[in-house]
């Protein structure tokens, strides 16, 4: 083969592993950036799906203070009528002691 040949093949060679370089260059940086477009699209994600775990732990720790709430509530009730009732059974005691203490003034 002729020198002229050998070097018009070697460029040729030479021009094509550039070609080969350059695509595989183009197709690295469009993986790159699918990858970092992947990458938002899962931190997106994960920050919707963070958000939502904590609107539900939210609004599961609402309902919960809301029972003890209402049991507190209830327990206050029972307490107040339990008084109310001992307040009522000690009513005539408390009179008849007032009326004996009264009198007890009266004729001291």
């Amino acid at each position: 083969m002729a020198r002229p040949e050998v070097l018009d093949r070697i460029q040729g060679a030479e021009r094509e592993a550039e070609e080969i370089l350059e695509r595989a260059k183009a197709e690295r940086e469009e993986r790159i950036a699918e990858a970092r477009e992947e990458a938002e699209e899962i931190r997106e994600q994960a920050r919707a799906e963070a958000d939502e775990l904590e609107q539900e732990r939210f609004e599961e720790a609402r309902a919960e203070i809301e029972r003890e709430r209402e049991e507190i509530l209830a327990a206050g009730e029972d307490e107040r009528e339990q008084l109310e009732a001992q307040a009522r059974e000690r009513r005539d005691e408390t009179v008849e002691y007032v009326v004996e203490r009264f009198v007890e003034r009266v004729h001291a």
